[in-house]
């Protein structure tokens, strides 16, 4: 199993600074597991469109896909890449071709078995083309040489690590090729009621209250899942999710599903607790994106000049109430590989953005600058707020606003699909690897109309598209490396988006729910492992 080592990631002295710093499971395996039960789960926003949905979607659809749905490998909370469905991937020694060798004994839900042309198929006809996208741009060819054995060719080398982490991240989730073959996978009614080969069936969909899984009998671990069932509910704002823990209706809750305030006053008595880890390989961040396919947001100093007058620091310490902290550059900081501070930033100046205005050609006229649409994607209750605060820090510098808070449905629609809107605040998800979870919001493949989280402003440049394609073939660390700081430099004085803050996430749980926050994307994994101590 020495394929699966995190030598890839601990080349770097920074991956070995990240490293060190992460410790073990919020809850060690001391005490045996205990079979059976319910766990009533959350997470910290709204009810997705589909359960499933090919070409991302956001966290909803991702967070209820991954307890059907496997990938090939996974990342631990210490990243460390471990076996799923192949327990071997080897690169040859030019890095042009990789041998995977898959599990045996594994079937898909409705009985049919999971081989090599399952992987062929996901490779060639949903990973490249629908929802890796440029990370495999250099895929010659996807063979099964043998019913569990998988050969890529590629037309130039491809890092290994980089390779592992697009297996192991939201665009490798593994899909049954005699369900989608001769469909269009992304509008196929069997995403309403995904079958994959993880611990868990749907049972049920209750659109506007809850999905309800069961366990999978015929699990290929067959120690697994520990739990008998799953239930995942929803609600429309946090304050009921505390509640709802209040009231014993919930056990788990993934990515800040109450109110900050509300934390210290959950886990005071003991009986929940706040968890940090589980998310080194899903770093949060809070957007905002300039639709340039307006006159007025192609000039980039006019992108510029809204940055500048943002006060990111209020908006960390106000409305985040402290878990969250002002952006610098596309990377979030806690990317210990490709993070630098030296990009442009843009500090709070509303005098300098004023002038930065005028010297644009908008200056203030009839009491008015311009007129701006913004929408602010209505999936998080800290995006109202933070729309609210836009408005007014634009009208601060005499932009006219009309602020719009859709819900969920609508601000996906608004934003990926019609691409109506002038401004937008909306937030993403990135991995440690860039590429395509990060790069795919500023490239121009990127550009997919109707898409969720992917590069919905318009911007198109060259210059970092052939960055990241270049990064997608060099398999020289140190090289990648820099190639990943060149990007930030560039996107950061480009400015077609920019991160305005990095969130800090926090799973609520209750005590006697075991073996939580084990992994790197732990809201994004199985949760086979998971057990209640009752």
């Amino acid at each position: 199993m020495s394929r699966f080592s995190r030598r890839d990631f601990l080349m770097t002295t920074a991956g070995a600074a990240l490293a060190s710093r992460l410790s073990g499971p919020a809850f060690a395996a001391t005490e045996a597991p205990k079979r059976g039960g319910t766990l009533l789960a959350t997470w910290g926003g709204f009810e997705p469109q589909s359960l499933f949905v090919p070409p991302g979607g956001g966290s909803s659809p991702y967070f209820t896909s991954t307890k059907v749905i496997e990938r090939l490998v996974r990342l631990t909370v210490d990243l460390k890449f471990e076996p799923v469905l192949a327990v071997d991937i080897k690169p040859a020694e030019d890095f042009r071709s990789y041998v995977i060798k898959l599990r045996e004994g594994v079937t898909w839900h409705d009985g049919q078995p999971f081989t090599a042309d399952d992987v062929v198929f996901n490779v060639l006809e949903y990973w490249k083309p629908i929802s890796a996208g440029v990370s495999l741009d250099a895929l010659d060819s996807a063979e099964a040489v043998d019913p569990l054995t998988v050969l890529l060719k590629f037309k130039a080398p491809v890092p290994e690590f980089f390779l592992k982490s697009v297996l192991a991240g939201k665009s490798g989730l593994v899909i049954p090729k005699h369900i989608y073959a001769g469909s269009n996978i992304i509008t196929n009614p069997i995403n309403n009621t995904p079958i994959g080969t993880g611990p868990f069936k749907v049972k049920e969909w209750v659109r506007g209250s809850h999905v309800e899984y069961l366990r999978n009998e015929k699990y290929w671990n067959p120690s697994l899942p520990y739990l008998d069932r799953l239930v995942i509910r929803w609600w429309r704002d946090p304050a009921s999710r505390s509640a709802a823990f209040e009231a014993n209706q919930l056990d788990i809750g993934v990515f800040n599903p109450v109110p900050m305030p509300d934390i210290p006053r959950l886990t005071s008595g003991g009986k929940f607790i706040a968890e940090t880890k589980g998310y080194s390989n899903s770093a949060w961040i809070t957007t905002i994106e300039f639709n340039q396919r307006r006159d007025v947001f192609k000039k980039r100093e006019v992108r510029q000049a809204l940055m500048q007058a943002i006060d990111r620091q209020f908006i960390s310490d106000t409305i985040f109430f402290g878990r969250a902290h002002p952006s610098i550059g596309a990377i979030p900081s806690s990317n210990a590989i490709f993070f630098t501070k030296d990009v442009q930033d843009y500090p709070f100046d509303p005098k300098k953005a004023a002038k930065m205005l005028d010297a644009a050609g908008y200056p203030v006229k009839s009491g008015s600058r311009f007129s701006l649409n913004l929408v602010s994607a209505g999936w998080f209750e800290e995006n109202v707020k933070i729309g609210q605060y836009l408005k007014q820090a634009f009208e601060d510098i005499d932009i006219t606003v009309d602020l719009a808070v859709p819900d969920r449905a609508t601000s996906l629609k608004r934003i990926y699909s019609d691409y109506d809107y002038d401004v937008a605040v909306s937030n993403n998800s990135g991995s440690i690897e860039l590429i395509p979870s990060t790069t795919q919001y500023y490239t121009t493949d990127g550009i997919v109309k109707g898409a969720a989280f992917r590069n919905a402003t318009g911007y198109s440049n060259p210059e970092l598209d052939e960055i990241v394609a270049k990064m997608a073939v060099e398999t020289d660390e140190p090289k990648r490396i820099a190639l990943g700081k060149d990007f930030d430099r560039l996107v950061a004085r480009e400015a077609p988006l920019l991160p305005m803050v990095d969130l800090e996430p926090v799973t609520i749980a209750r005590s006697d729910v075991r073996n939580h926050s084990t992994t790197a994307d732990f809201m994004g994994e199985s949760w086979a492992e998971l057990w209640l101590d009752r």
